[in-house]
């Protein structure tokens, strides 16, 4: 009999939490090996853990999920990461693909769906729910969203981590706090707050915020 997939959960909400614990712990091919409140306390349990797949919500004070989910691939490559939302907003499904997840389900779905994922992920294989499957496209290279009959946003000019820095300041953090938080240093910081606002032609720390609100930049 082989050995069961290892599984980290990660959820701010102690209810969906616990609930898709217990349901996972019933099932014989799944162990869960541990429970996360939030995205940084999943990389310092992955780093002890090292589960087979990483289950993480997006929505969730603290850390930007894809900013821990970078870290977690760098020093847990071996581990999958599959991405658990309520929301699908295009900037979200463009951030699990960049941060290389090999699953985005959401949380409409029931649990044997997340348990059927877990299997495929750990399997090698990807899973994403219809919503998001129906947005991607194969291509050169890899996964990518489709932006059928859109052009190009303002915000799909912008890189990941320039994303990162964007959804920090709209939750309102000084620089030196976002360079601490993301592990990097305040002069990085400052170069992608120009970078951001070159590009999103927005020159006033507000206006940023405001613009990142509008865009659903900031629920992460």
């Amino acid at each position: 009999m082989s050995a069961p997939i290892r599984v980290l959960l990660v959820d701010d909400h102690a209810l969906v939490r616990d609930a898709l614990a217990e349901h996972l712990s019933k099932v014989e091919d799944i162990e869960v090996v541990g429970c996360a409140k939030d995205a940084e306390e999943a990389t310092l349990l992955s780093t002890d853990l090292r589960p087979d797949v990483l289950l993480m919500d997006i929505d969730m004070p603290g850390i930007i999920c894809f900013d821990a989910a970078r870290r977690i691939m760098a020093t847990c490559p071996s581990t999958r990461i599959v991405f658990l939302s309520a929301f699908f907003h295009d900037h979200y499904i463009e951030q699990a693909l960049a941060v290389q997840a090999r699953g985005y389900i959401t949380k409409s779905e029931p649990p044997e769906r997340v348990v059927s994922a877990i299997r495929e992920v750990a399997a090698g294989g990807s899973c994403y729910s219809e919503e998001i499957r129906s947005r991607l496209v194969m291509g050169h290279g890899g996964v990518f969203l489709a932006r059928e009959g859109k052009g190009p946003t303002r915000a799909s000019t912008l890189t990941p981590r320039e994303i990162e820095v964007l959804r920090y300041i709209a939750r309102g953090l000084p620089k030196k706090d976002i360079a601490r938080t993301m592990h990097i240093s305040t002069k990085t910081v400052e170069n992608h707050s120009a970078n951001i606002m070159t590009k999103l032609d927005i020159h006033d720390r507000v206006e940023l915020a405001r613009y990142a609100i509008r865009e659903g930049l900031a629920e992460a």
